[in-house]
């Protein structure tokens, strides 16, 4: 893997080129991953910004962002490889055919009839002369099955296939995991890693955000949606608003002409924010609550 990133600075510095507000600790964890050649293991509440590191991560270093979504139910087939066994049956039929010696027949067990997945590719990924980003999304949808098989490509960055033996990555990738902490990851995963906690950020480094994300966005309307997502995150909804939600709802009241932010605004475009029906009745029941923070 070839970094051209000498200090923490120089992180900071690429995000910031592909418009991520990195803060000193993320831009530090970052630097010492790369150079480490070490997992990034990143947790914290759905739309902080996590999957977000992993795509300003590869746009800025120019690598091919390979990203594997998980869910419950992953396997090794979907995200490692598999057989194409239609390109082996017709080899079969191929040989058949001709009516190949024994010997000419070499084995349809090889690397010319894997279907590689996302994890593969990464793997291989020197083979293509492209250097990568693995972005593992949100692992802890996935199955504790599916976490215990990743631990062998986290230690050693290889994966076995019984047919074939053990691939190795002669470039190591860059690799991040994200979770959303919907149930805990074990520790023999974070072992592998470093490790990264993002919180919702501060009034101030949210107002940087939506300056860099939604140019064009008024002073007084980026203070007071800042002020007004800092006050809703501070109830226990059922899905708190995340920074995706902000910028949802910024480009929305752009869209709207509206400067600011007034009760009608806010209960009109209350969607953007709130994606349960009970968050959304909380909110109505104490709207007047919310605005008193504007």
């Amino acid at each position: 893997m070839r970094v051209n990133l000498e200090s923490v600075k120089d992180v900071a510095e690429l995000m910031g080129r592909q418009d991520y507000v990195c803060d000193p600790e993320l831009a530090l964890i970052v630097f010492l991953a790369l150079k480490m050649e070490k997992p990034l293991f990143l947790e914290g509440a759905a739309g902080v910004g996590k999957t977000e590191v992993a795509k300003a991560l590869a746009q800025g270093l120019g690598y091919r962002l390979i990203r594997l979504q998980c869910y419950e139910g992953l396997d090794v087939n979907t995200s490692l490889y598999e057989w194409n066994y239609s390109k082996q049956l017709l080899e079969i039929k191929r040989r058949e055919v001709q009516r190949c010696a024994p010997e000419a027949l070499g084995d349809i067990f090889s690397e010319e009839f894997l279907v590689k997945r996302p994890l593969l590719q990464a793997i291989q990924s020197e083979s293509q002369g492209e250097p990568v980003v693995l972005l593992i999304d949100e692992l802890d949808r996935a199955d504790e099955e599916f976490e215990a098989f990743l631990l062998e490509l986290l230690s050693d960055f290889q994966v076995t296939i019984p047919e074939i033996g053990t691939l190795r990555a002669k470039d190591i990738p860059v690799v991040v995991i994200s979770s959303n902490r919907s149930r805990e990851v074990h520790e023999a995963t974070k072992r592998r890693c470093l490790y990264h906690w993002i919180d919702y950020p501060s009034i101030e480094k949210e107002s940087q955000i939506l300056k860099t994300k939604v140019p064009g966005i008024g002073g007084l309307l980026t203070e007071e949606i800042c002020r007004f997502m800092h006050r809703v995150r501070q109830e226990g909804f059922l899905k708190t608003p995340g920074v995706a939600e902000t910028l949802d709802w910024a480009e929305a009241l752009i869209l709207l002409h509206r400067d600011h932010l007034d009760e009608r605004t806010v209960l009109e475009t209350r969607g953007c924010l709130f994606k349960h029906r009970q968050d959304q009745q909380r909110f109505l029941d104490g709207c007047n609550t919310f605005l008193s923070a504007l």
